[in-house]
């Protein structure tokens, strides 16, 4: 037999079926085309991402803000409260007490001083203050801003003005008394101005006739009792017992600068619409903001204006004699 022989395989012809490299133009086009795709991928994930930070602080804003409104909007419907349903006599609001509403213009409060006392002139972008006084319950149904319970023939109050945290973010805060001293805490942060009008009723008969900030309405009470001396003689002809509605405003910023920049029909803000600041804006600080108003840092953060006006459901001028 012939022995077996082993044959090395010739190259095939003309380089069939063997790769010798890419050209350099191969090699540019590729790379080329690859960055095109990455670019498409980036900028579809930027434009993915800006959308969901523009929802998310849409929805943040309309969470803060409703929020916020509903918790001013139902202590002020406790303003003079008197729980008629307990078998004793219930407490009522006398002429000769303080006012179930009251207000400051363009001020901001310390937390730790009784009431409105010894108010602070920087508000934050001409915020105003609201005070609220109201009696408990005994079935804890009546709370204050904070979310206590006040007890029945207890009068507290809430309290609600605009301060910086510690970081110098803008909250709405809320000032009660605590079971030894006065206290105040954040409640709804972001919203960066907060105003009130009051609807004052001159001719008693349920409806407001002129709609007034806090600084008319005690330029009235200084005209009206100038020679009184006593403070139950004050606040049994106050013009804050005479308030029958109350407008509420506050402007919530969102918490990143996801605001187009083109975007210019949001740079002016009223917060009680364009005919209130073409007659009150010079004379009712923060009713209308601009975005120069704003630190440059923010100004691009998107922001939404929330109102609510409220009637009030109890005897503001007293509820007994």
């Amino acid at each position: 037999m012939r022995p077996m022989r082993l044959h090395a395989l010739a190259p095939q012809c003309c380089g069939a079926g063997r790769q010798y490299g890419l050209t350099l133009i191969e090699l540019m086009i590729s790379i080329t085309l690859g960055l095109l795709v990455v670019m498409a991928a980036t900028a579809l994930l930027l434009s993915a991402k800006s959308g969901y930070i523009a929802q998310d602080d849409g929805a943040r804003m309309d969470d803060t803000g409703r929020y916020a409104v509903e918790l001013i909007t139902r202590a002020i419907r406790q303003a003079a409260y008197v729980n008629w349903d307990r078998q004793e006599a219930p407490a009522v609001v006398r002429p000769g007490m303080s006012p179930s509403l009251e207000g400051l213009d363009a001020h901001r409060l310390k937390a730790t001083t009784p009431g409105m006392t010894s108010p602070l002139g920087a508000a934050v972008n001409g915020s105003d203050v609201l005070s609220v006084q109201f009696f408990g319950a005994t079935d804890d149904a009546v709370v204050n801003c904070a979310g206590f319970p006040i007890a029945n023939q207890e009068r507290s109050a809430s309290i609600f003005y605009v301060a910086e945290d510690s970081i110098g973010e803008p909250q709405l805060y809320c000032k009660y008394q605590g079971d030894s001293n006065w206290r105040a805490e954040g409640v709804a942060r972001g919203v960066e101005a907060f105003q009130v009008l009051y609807g004052v009723d001159t001719d008693e008969d349920g409806l407001p006739n002129k709609m007034l900030n806090a600084a008319a309405i005690n330029a009235l009470d200084s005209a009206t009792a100038a020679g009184e001396i006593s403070d139950e003689a004050r606040n049994a002809k106050t013009f804050w017992k005479k308030i029958s509605t109350v407008r509420i405003a506050v402007l919530v910023r969102g918490t990143n600068n996801s605001r187009v920049p083109a975007d210019k029909t949001k740079t002016v803000y009223d917060l009680f619409g364009d005919e209130y600041s073409s007659m009150h804006a010079s004379d009712d600080k923060g009713t209308h903001l601009s975005e120069t108003d704003f630190p440059k840092s923010v100004r691009q953060r998107p922001r939404k204006v929330y109102t609510a006006t409220v009637q009030l459901r109890n005897q503001a001028s007293g509820s007994g004699e």
